[in-house]
């Protein structure tokens, strides 16, 4: 599982450009939709030289940026919106936790993207970043994902109010998407949780506490990532009272709050999933308790079957002159019955009082 270190990430210094993450070999891409309640217009592949053609401040433009990888082409985006070094270098920094960063012009987003890997218990994490400006939405991806298809095609459908609306509503509905991939997320761990408990009711098999664990880690680094997230979502309030960034609508700021109710649902459904965790490692132990209790019992209760036939067999085996038994024609017969009949009534004790 790719974690994220916070603390013992790569250290860099707050404005050295360079990418620290894993998709070093993807080319950079950028994706631009420009529009408004009457119309649209996609550009696909653009470059720096035609950005400034494309544009139209008059109405909500998303540029998409796929891959990190070129720094140098990057510090010309940055450079042509006018976006300091700083943040450039904390986009480029996927270990950076989250954060909410408030400029006179700008407004600086960036958040981690997580999903369930399909081969294992693994979580996929992506570090996405939004740049907020008159007019203007910047997305930097670290590749191509379909994270946003669904919203492209709300705004080509001018389906819902996603076209009437302007920039800062638009990264509502982005950041609205990435939150819905910690639900998918979550889902699919207590789908395995589920599985875990079921496993262990059948089974002993160490895996079973390994698995465990894994998800107890999956779980903690998913709190890692929604605690920051919820955090820059509640500073977000101060936004409207500081009159420092003014590019959210006055009507806008219930969305967001209503991403932070998101959060602390999030948090809340981890808080419960953790506990089912809790539920099934004390199950597995209660079961190897109870698995160990069952062997132990049935060794003591032929330890105790066998300890008066070893206590006969030890008297008649002192070999003493004076033992009559020994001169008996049938002692041998008499003293199998006898041990015999020890054994037996010894089960039947033990049945009746239901130890076995």
């Amino acid at each position: 599982m790719r974690k994220i270190k916070y603390k013992k990430g790569k250290r860099l210094q707050p404005y050295s450009l360079e990418y620290t993450g894993l998709h070093k070999s993807k080319e950079i891409e950028m994706q631009l939709f420009v529009y408004d309640d009457c119309s649209i217009a996609e550009y696909e592949n653009g470059t720096i030289n035609n950005l400034e053609k494309h544009i139209d401040l008059n109405k909500t433009n998303w540029l998409n940026i796929h891959g990190l990888s070129d720094v140098y082409l990057l510090k010309q985006i940055a450079d042509y919106f006018k976006i300091d070094d700083f943040m450039l270098a904390d986009i480029l920094n996927t270990s950076k936790r989250t954060k909410l960063e408030e400029e006179k012009d700008v407004l600086f987003f960036n958040i981690k993207s997580i999903l369930p890997s399909e081969s294992s218990d693994d979580i996929r994490v992506e570090q996405i970043s939004f740049l907020l400006k008159k007019g203007i939405l910047i997305s930097f991806q670290e590749k191509r994902s379909d994270f946003f298809t669904h919203i492209r095609e709300r705004i080509r459908t001018n389906s819902g109010i996603v076209r009437t609306k302007k920039a800062d509503y638009l990264l509502y509905i982005l950041l609205d998407a990435v939150i819905g991939n910690f639900y998918i997320t979550i889902e699919d761990e207590e789908n395995k949780i589920e599985d875990l408990i079921d496993c262990a009711k059948n089974s002993a098999d160490p895996i079973i506490l390994e698995k465990i664990e894994k998800h107890r880690d999956n779980f903690n680094f998913l709190k890692r990532s929604i605690i920051p997230l919820r955090d820059s979502l509640y500073d977000i309030k101060s936004i409207k009272e500081d009159n420092v960034f003014d590019e959210i609508e006055s009507d806008n700021f219930s969305f967001f709050t209503r991403l932070h109710q998101k959060c602390l649902e999030l948090l809340e459904q981890i808080e419960s999933d953790m506990g089912s965790l809790e539920s099934a490692s004390n199950f597995f132990f209660a079961a190897q308790t109870h698995k160990m209790n069952e062997i132990m019992k049935t060794l003591t209760i032929i330890s105790v079957i066998f300890i008066p036939l070893t206590f006969i067999v030890g008297v008649y085996g002192m070999n003493f002159d004076n033992m009559p038994e020994l001169r008996e024609p049938n002692g041998y017969y008499f003293v199998i019955g006898f041990m015999f009949l020890t054994v037996i009534g010894m089960v039947i004790y033990f049945k009746k009082r239901n130890w076995f």
